[in-house]
């Protein structure tokens, strides 16, 4: 018997309704919630559900600061072959480079960024097959 039936990755944030637009432009989403002061919903045509909850004493994570440890991140997926004008569309979107590898091209080239609340996720070129080694 199936137990659960679909998820969502939830991001704490100062300003959900901000964050949600942010990637509902990213990943082409639309709400799927009917939403409230404290949470918004969004799913992408894939599939892919993302929930904003309200929470005011939220601050950005400081990775990639050593110190810290990255305890979750968003890797999205591209087709596109230029992620240079991936990058363009987030930067204008509001989101921030925050550190590259892969920049010369090749099967896993990738790029890190962080949202305009400070969450860090990935834009891939291609899915990656085997260990972490960025």
């Amino acid at each position: 018997m199936e137990l659960v039936k679909t998820g969502a990755i939830v991001l704490d944030c100062a300003e959900p309704e901000e964050l949600a637009d942010f990637y509902k432009e990213l990943l082409g989403a639309k709400e799927c919630s009917d939403g409230t002061s404290s949470r918004m919903d969004i799913e992408a045509p894939g599939g892919l559900r993302i929930g904003f909850r309200r929470d005011l004493n939220a601050t950005p994570p400081s990775w990639p600061r050593p110190e810290d440890s990255l305890q979750a991140h968003l890797d999205f997926f591209v087709d596109a072959e230029d992620l240079d004008a991936v990058e363009r569309r987030i930067v204008a979107l509001g989101g921030l480079p925050v550190e590259a590898s892969g920049r010369s091209g090749g099967p896993t080239s990738s790029r890190q960024y962080a949202d305009p609340s400070g969450h860090s996720f990935t834009v891939r070129s291609s899915v990656r097959q085997g260990p972490k080694t960025d």
